[in-house]
């Protein structure tokens, strides 16, 4: 049996991107130009184009930001792909336990991920734990971890179909997906599943999750830098 692996991060990769803040531009202006939208169609946005941008993010004009298109390949705890696939603003194909024999990589906290929660539900805050409750944790989730996948391996070698074998196993192991969007369902995940201060409508995700978000939105903001900008400057509010 392969030696599980234990990782404390997430991979995202953009795929392939047919988006561009020009793509928000001609989709903005046919609701004046008609045919002649078509024109501009191909022109790169500039400094003049900002404000046209900014208007529609402030006034929540949303359908412009949709005509665009990235995909995402994505590594992460089964647990986050089951917060993810809360949205459905997007198009989800997962790797199946179904289908493979799934690898032994597992999720356990590092010492920069909070532990311990404070206050009550719709109102508290993560802070850090004592070295003992991340040693603790780490031993646990390792152990389990570790017992778990050997049940998982004893029933394949026995001929337990893998969709059955997969049951014992625990949504730390790692699975991987491929994500489509358009920029407005990003921005609304982003608007959810990021905390930054100053936005409109402060949200609290869980680290994990959020940590997805960030590498995400950085590959959108070196896509479509002005609509992100926008998108930063009136309050992190999907339009």
């Amino acid at each position: 049996m392969s030696e599980p692996i234990f990782r404390s991060d997430v991979t995202v990769e953009l795929v392939r991107a047919a988006a561009q803040d020009s793509d928000v531009l001609f989709a903005a202006r046919v609701s004046t130009q008609g045919e002649q939208s078509l024109e501009g169609a191909d022109h790169e946005a500039g400094a003049r184009d900002k404000g046209l941008i900014n208007y529609l993010m402030r006034d929540r004009h949303g359908s412009p930001f949709e005509h665009n298109s990235m995909t995402f390949y994505v590594q992460a705890p089964i647990f986050v792909f089951r917060e993810f696939m809360r949205h459905r603003i997007a198009s989800y194909n997962e790797e199946s336990g179904r289908y493979r024999e799934l690898r032994p990589v597992f999720y356990v906290p590092n010492e920069d991920r909070n532990l311990v929660q404070i206050g009550k539900t719709g109102h508290y805050e993560f802070i850090p734990g004592t070295p003992e409750q991340y040693e603790l944790v780490d031993r646990e989730v390792r152990q389990s971890c570790t017992q778990a996948y050997e049940s998982y391996q004893r029933m394949l070698e026995a001929g337990v179909a893998r969709e059955v074998a997969r049951t014992v196993l625990p949504v730390t192991i790692y699975s991987s997906m491929y994500v489509t969007m358009n920029a407005r369902a990003l921005m609304n995940f982003l608007s959810l599943r990021t905390m930054r201060e100053g936005t409109h409508f402060p949200s609290f995700p869980q680290r994990e999750i959020e940590m997805v978000a960030e590498k995400m939105e950085q590959f959108w903001v070196d896509l479509m830098p002005m609509t992100a900008e926008a998108f930063n400057a009136n309050g992190r509010v999907a339009p």
